[in-house]
C-alpha cells in the first residue's frame, strides 16, 4: 500500500499523478474502515482527501502553516503527517478527533469552534511579516459552513486591508455544514458552482458577434469594456475581489493536478488569495452520499458496508427535547426554533418538519442568533434557541446585553452540557453555569431526567420577561428519579429517617447527576451519616428555601457537572453567606482545566467526580466535625 509508505508530507513529492490517485482511494478505504470501528467525523474527511494531498505537496509544513477550520476534517492531514494508528481514535490515549499540538508539530490550531481559522491565519501572516520570515506561507482551509460565522468576515476585512501580505485562503465548498449550508453567502457560492465562467461565455460571445455584420464587433468591444460588470453578472466572484482579495476558482476539489496548479499560483502571489474548491462531502462512500441529513458528518460505530449503526441507543436527552418541542409547537403558535447550523444534532429537525415557517437556521453565528432571538421576543414570539453548551460561550455578550438587559423572553436550550468526553477540551460544556451566573434576571434549569426536562422546558417558555436556560447532558437519558417531597421549589429526592433531628449532610444535586448523588447518600448511610438529597430544579436563582434548610444540617455538599469556579456551588455558598447561615460547604464539580479526550466515565473517574470519591471526602469532613479526624481514620467507603 502507498499509504503505509507516507511517513510525512515530503513523501508525497515522489509520487506520480497515477500514484496520487491511488493514494486518495487508499485513504478513503482506510477512513471508512477505521472510523466505522470507533465513530468520528467521516463525511467531512472523505470530502477533503485530494485537497489535503495537494495542500501538503504545495506547502512545506511545518515551516508553512496549514490550518483547518473547524478541524473535524483533519483526519487526512493526520494520515499524511505520520499518524496512521486510528485504533483508539477519540479514546483515552489515542488520537484526538481534531488537530492536537501534543500529537504533531504539523498541528497549529486545537480549538474546534468554527469560523476562527481566518483570525489565526491573519495573525500568523502578520508574525511572518514582522519577524521577516521570507518564504514562510500560511494556508487556511475554511468550509463546512464556517464562512457563515461573523468572525470569518471580521478576519476577511482585516486580511483584505493588507494587499501585499501573502496569505492563502482555501474555501472548501461542499454546500454543507452539518446539513446544507443556508444564507446569502451560500447562495453566492452556489452561483459560482453553477457558472461555467465568464471567460468561456465571453469567448463564445466574441465568436458569434464577430460573425455579425456591422454591429457585431462594436458590441463585443462594448461588452469587453464593461468586463467587470459582465463578470459580476455571469460569475459574481467579484464579491471577494471587491474586498481586495484575489480570487481563483472554482476548482474541482477532487482533481489533484488542478488543485496543485491553483495552490501554486496562490502561493506565488504577493497578497491575500482565495482559492475556491468544490468538494463533495462523503465522497466515495455510498451510504454517506445517500444520507441527505448530514452526509455522515459524524457517526458512531457503524457497519462499514451498510453505514448502519451497530447498536441502537435508548432515548437520548436530545430526542426527549425534540419530541416535547413538537408538542409545544402544536399548542402555541408563538413558539419558534433557532439553530446555528445544527438542526439535526440539537434536536430541532422534527420541529422544522412540523413547522417549516417557524424555524430559523442562522448559520454558524451564535451571536447573531441570540440577538435575533431578542428581536423575535420583542416582536411577540417566544424563540427557543437550541445550541451546544460550549457554543453558547460565543454569544455571552448578546445574552447579557441584548436578551437579559431588555428583559426578553428567550429560552436557550443547551445540549451536551457538562463533560462530553471524546470530542476533547473544546466540546466539554463545563462553563455555562458559571458564566450565566452573572447575568441579571436569567433563570437556569438543570433537569435530572426525561420527565423533568419536559416539565422544565414548559416552565421556561412561560417566562416572558427574562431569558431562561434549560441544560442537559450528552447521550442516553437516565432512569426516572422520583421526588419524595418538596421544599420551596426544590424536589426532595431522599429524606433522612424521621427520628433524625438534625441530619448530617444536605446534598444539593444538580441535573443529571441525581442518580450518583443518591448513590453517595447510600454510601454515607452505611457510615452512619444521615443525608438529605435535594434537586433545586432551577439552580439560578438559588431557591429561597435552601438557606433555612441548610441551617438545619451540619454540612452542605453540592455536586455539579460544571466547572467549580463560579458554578452552582459558588452561588449556593454566597446565598448561605447572605442569609447568615454559617455551615461548612464542600462543592464538587469539574476542575478549571482543559480536559483531554476520553470517555465521560473515564474523565469523571480521573477528576474524582464519582460516588465513592465524593462519599469518602464527605465522610472525612463529617468525621472532622465529630472530632474523630485526628484520633481515628474515617471508615473506608467501598
Amino acid at each position: 500500500m502507498l499509504l503505509t509508505r507516507i511517513k510525512g508530507p515530503r513523501d508525497l513529492d515522489r509520487l506520480s499523478q497515477e500514484e496520487l490517485d491511488q493514494l486518495a482511494a487508499e485513504i478513503r478505504s482506510f477512513l471508512v474502515d477505521a472510523v466505522s470501528k470507533t465513530g468520528g467525523h467521516l463525511g467531512p474527511n472523505l470530502g477533503v482527501v485530494e485537497l489535503t494531498i495537494a495542500l501538503h505537496r504545495v506547502f512545506e509544513s511545518p515551516k508553512d502553516k496549514v490550518l483547518f477550520d473547524t478541524g473535524h476534517q483533519a483526519y487526512v492531514h493526520k494520515l499524511l503527517t505520520g499518524r496512521q494508528d486510528f485504533g483508539n481514535l477519540r479514546s483515552k490515549g489515542g488520537l484526538s478527533g481534531y488537530p492536537s499540538r501534543a500529537e504533531s508539530e504539523h498541528d497549529v490550531i486545537e480549538n474546534s469552534h468554527a469560523s476562527t481559522v481566518l483570525g489565526w491565519a491573519d495573525g500568523l501572516a502578520k508574525a511572518n511579516e514582522v519577524l521577516g520570515r521570507e518564504g514562510h506561507h500560511v494556508a487556511a482551509v475554511i468550509g463546512d459552513g464556517a464562512l457563515t460565522g461573523g468572525m470569518a468576515w471580521e478576519a476577511l476585512n482585516n486580511i483584505a486591508a493588507a494587499k501585499d501580505r501573502p496569505l492563502v485562503i482555501v474555501v472548501n465548498d461542499n454546500e454543507r455544514s452539518y446539513g446544507p449550508t443556508i444564507g446569502g453567502l451560500a447562495n453566492h457560492l452556489a452561483t459560482l458552482r453553477t457558472t461555467d465562467g465568464y471567460e468561456r461565455f465571453l469567448a463564445r460571445g466574441k465568436e458569434i458577434l464577430e460573425r455579425t455584420p456591422v454591429v457585431g464587433k462594436p458590441l463585443f468591444e462594448t461588452l469587453h469594456g464593461a468586463k467587470k460588470g459582465l463578470k459580476d453578472f455571469i460569475a459574481p466572484q467579484g464579491m471577494f475581489e471587491d474586498l481586495g482579495l484575489k480570487y481563483i476558482g472554482p476548482i474541482d476539489g477532487h482533481d489533484i493536478e488542478a488543485l496543485e496548479s491553483a495552490l501554486q499560483r496562490a502561493k506565488r502571489f504577493s497578497g491575500p488569495v482565495i482559492v475556491h474548491c468544490l468538494t463533495q462531502k462523503g465522497r466515495g462512500y455510498t451510504p454517506a452520499l445517500e444520507h441527505e441529513a448530514d452526509r455522515f458528518h459524524a457517526v458512531g460505530v457503524i457497519h462499514p458496508d451498510t453505514g448502519l449503526p451497530v447498536s441502537t441507543d435508548a432515548a437520548s436527552w436530545t430526542s426527549v427535547f425534540a419530541d416535547e418541542m413538537v408538542k409545544l409547537g402544536k399548542e402555541r403558535k408563538d413558539i419558534v426554533g433557532i439553530t446555528a447550523a445544527m438542526l439535526q444534532p440539537v434536536g430541532l429537525k422534527k420541529f422544522a418538519d412540523a413547522f417549516p415557517d417557524r424555524i430559523y437556521d442562522v448559520g454558524i453565528a451564535e451571536q447573531h442568533g441570540a440577538t435575533s432571538a431578542a428581536g423575535l421576543a420583542t416582536g411577540g414570539a417566544h424563540p427557543v434557541f437550541a445550541v451546544y453548551a460550549t457554543f453558547l460561550n460565543r454569544a455571552f455578550d448578546q445574552v447579557l446585553m441584548d436578551v437579559a438587559l431588555h428583559k426578553c423572553g428567550v429560552t436557550f436550550v443547551l445540549d451536551r452540557a457538562g463533560i462530553t468526553g471524546i470530542d476533547g477540551a473544546s466540546h466539554n460544556g463545563m462553563w455555562d453555569m458559571s458564566i450565566l451566573q452573572v447575568v441579571p434576571g436569567l433563570r437556569l434549569a438543570a433537569p435530572r431526567d426525561a420527565a423533568q426536562l419536559r416539565a422544565q422546558l414548559r416552565e421556561a417558555v412561560e417566562v416572558k420577561d427574562a431569558p431562561t436556560v434549560v441544560r442537559f447532558s450528552k447521550g442516553v437519558v437516565g432512569p426516572a428519579v422520583p421526588a419524595v417531597g418538596k421544599i420551596g421549589g426544590m424536589d426532595v429526592l431522599r429524606a433522612p429517617r424521621a427520628e433524625v433531628t438534625r441530619p448530617d449532610v444536605l446534598l444539593v444535586s444538580v441535573g443529571a447527576l441525581a442518580p450518583m448523588c443518591l448513590e453517595i447518600a447510600d454510601l454515607l448511610d452505611k457510615q452512619g451519616i444521615s443525608t438529605t438529597v435535594v434537586d433545586p430544579r432551577w439552580v439560578k436563582p438559588v431557591d429561597e428555601a435552601l438557606a433555612p434548610l441548610a441551617d438545619r444540617h451540619r454540612v452542605v455538599v453540592t455536586v455539579e457537572d460544571n466547572g467549580r469556579t463560579g458554578g452552582v456551588g459558588a452561588a449556593v455558598s454566597q446565598a448561605l453567606r447572605d442569609a447568615g447561615v454559617d455551615v461548612p460547604l464542600r462543592d464538587f464539580g469539574i476542575p478549571q482545566r482543559f480536559l483531554d479526550h476520553a470517555l465521560r466515565k473515564e474523565i469523571m473517574a480521573e477528576i474524582g467526580l464519582t460516588a465513592p470519591d465524593i462519599a469518602r471526602q464527605v465522610t472525612g469532613l463529617v468525621a472532622k466535625l465529630d472530632g474523630r479526624y485526628e484520633s481515628e481514620p474515617a471508615a473506608a467507603v467501598d
